[in-house]
């Protein structure tokens, strides 16, 4: 039985296994490895630290995630379709991975940023 997301650890085992899934994901896997040349090692805890800070409210995040969504968009236009695989690799990995209400808040967090990334990025509302 799954369990429910509870501390940064698990965080980490979430976001982990998220990036794994995108680092060869073959819609939006190109904009990490070969538009924005991710640093593996800088990113992940970045990550850790934001959606921790969404989920637990730790205030650990620090970072424009507006500016760099805008940024990657003008090196190679981006779609709605990109933004919406997004969100489906994300709740696929929440889904094998964690149960309970913090895994659906999480799900339901994603889901509205990425959308509000996406109205931004690609429409500037």
């Amino acid at each position: 039985m799954k369990r429910d997301l509870k501390n940064r650890k698990d965080i980490e085992i979430l976001v982990n296994a998220f990036y794994e899934k995108v680092k060869t994901d073959t819609i939006i896997g190109y904009l990490f490895n070969d538009i924005a040349h991710v640093n593996w090692n800088k990113h992940l805890p970045k990550m850790y630290d934001f959606w921790e800070n969404i989920l637990f409210y730790n205030g650990n995040y620090n970072g424009n995630p507006m500016t760099v969504h805008k940024e990657l968009h003008q090196k190679s236009a981006m779609t709605q379709q990109h933004f919406q695989h997004w969100i489906l690799l994300f709740k696929t990995t929440v889904d094998e991975l964690f149960s309970g209400n913090k895994a659906e808040e999480i799900k339901e967090r994603a889901f509205n940023i990425a959308n509000a990334l996406m109205a931004k990025t690609l429409y500037g509302n």
